[in-house]
């Protein structure tokens, strides 16, 4: 099991090359670090929280987010974002962007104490 010392500098890889992918106009690339960086953190959040998860792709882990209840609603249009699938053009349908909204929903997914979500 991954502890929060190791989640961090991997998140941080993550969202570092969305960046770098960004900066060289590759947009695609960004969008797969900015899920796999969201996929980090859901792992951890849900291993912090008793929920034992399947070795699953960033992409499952974002869709198996989608069902918890103590998401807030912000945060499922977050997912959504991320799980959503480019045009035939490679362009996303909805504007957003991913890397921040990936960096919000890590926020909230690494800070959420299970006993503090009654209090959402």
């Amino acid at each position: 099991m991954q502890s929060l010392m190791d989640t961090l500098p991997a998140l941080q890889i993550e969202l570092d090359r969305a960046e770098q992918a960004r900066a060289k106009g590759n947009e695609g690339q960004a969008r797969v670090c900015a899920r796999r960086a969201a996929g980090i953190a859901i792992r951890e959040y849900f291993t912090r929280n008793g929920t034992r998860i399947p070795n699953a792709s960033a992409y499952d882990l974002l869709n198996l987010l989608k069902e918890d209840t103590q998401l807030p609603v912000n945060l499922k249009l977050v997912v959504d974002h991320l799980t959503v699938r480019v045009t035939e053009e490679f362009k996303l349908p909805v504007k957003a962007d991913l890397i921040a909204e990936a960096q919000k929903l890590c926020e909230w997914l690494l800070n959420k104490n299970p006993k503090d979500l009654k209090d959402l």
